[in-house]
């Protein structure tokens, strides 16, 4: 048995990023590798220039994750952003200080245009772990970030503040999928509907038949700061009745959270 870290992830909008495409932020529906990278670093107080760290993490991190509760509406909000910067205007930013436009007047006349997507009012589980495990960083250091994170946390992007606890218990289970069946699904609605989840490649059950095994590119190279790199997941939806009950995941042991 392996030792998980369960991780709610909720708020009132969320965005698990995908390939951008020039002016367009398209969403997935479950967190990426470099997502959950980063916002365990930010927890843990890591700056963008512990490169050699943050890729470190990623290599570490085997997880799967699920949907409790599907986005309102079962489908995307998008964000129509405009932002028109005059010369010497200081609103950009590059690592945490201000960064002013160079040249004349008529440097930037048009209007920028961004296009971001978000999910309204989902709720994701992930079970994660880190393998090696004698690789300096340990579930327990994370779960403590989690509790008292070093700065303020978001779920994809920074108006998506969490609206829960980040840091849920630990759990046990050979692999991560099955860390993910032994928490209890946490949506207060009742419903028959399967679960949408996503869990590793080489990490599958017999009892559990995948909808499509694909090459997911969520990773970054922390190193050269580009994303790249993709690792195989299996995607599917999972019956409720597969998931432990409440009745079935209690414990005599004292929860892990405070």
């Amino acid at each position: 048995m392996a030792r998980h870290l369960i991780i709610n992830l909720e708020s009132p909008f969320m965005a698990f990023g995908g390939e951008t495409i020039d002016n367009l932020g398209v969403i997935r529906p479950f967190p990426a590798a470099s997502m959950i990278t980063g916002l365990l670093a930010n927890a843990l107080g890591w700056r963008r220039v512990d490169r050699q760290r943050h890729q470190d993490l990623q290599d570490q991190m085997v997880f799967a994750a699920r949907i409790d509760r599907e986005p309102h509406g079962g489908l995307s909000t998008r964000d129509f952003q405009t932002a028109q910067l005059a010369a010497k205007d200081k609103g950009w930013t590059t690592r945490g200080a201000p960064e002013e436009r160079a040249g004349g007047a008529n440097t930037y006349n048009a209007p920028h245009l961004r296009y971001r997507d978000y999910y309204a009012d989902m709720r994701v589980t992930v079970a994660l772990r880190l393998e090696p495990i004698d690789g300096g960083l340990t579930l327990d250091r994370l779960a403590e970030a989690l509790q008292e994170p070093a700065r303020p946390l978001f779920i994809g992007r920074k108006p998506c503040l969490p609206s829960s606890r980040l840091f849920a218990r630990f759990r046990d289970g050979d692999t991560s999928l099955a860390a993910l069946l032994a928490h209890p699904l946490r949506d207060e609605k009742p419903s028959r509907d399967p679960v949408r989840t996503l869990w590793p490649a080489e990490e599958g059950s017999p009892e559990i038949e995948a909808s499509r095994t694909y090459m997911l590119t969520d990773q970054r190279n922390w190193i050269s700061g580009l994303h790249g790199g993709g690792r195989w997941v299996c995607q599917g939806a999972i019956d409720r009745d597969k998931f432990a009950s409440d009745v079935e995941a209690a414990s005599p042991e004292k929860e892990e959270q405070t």
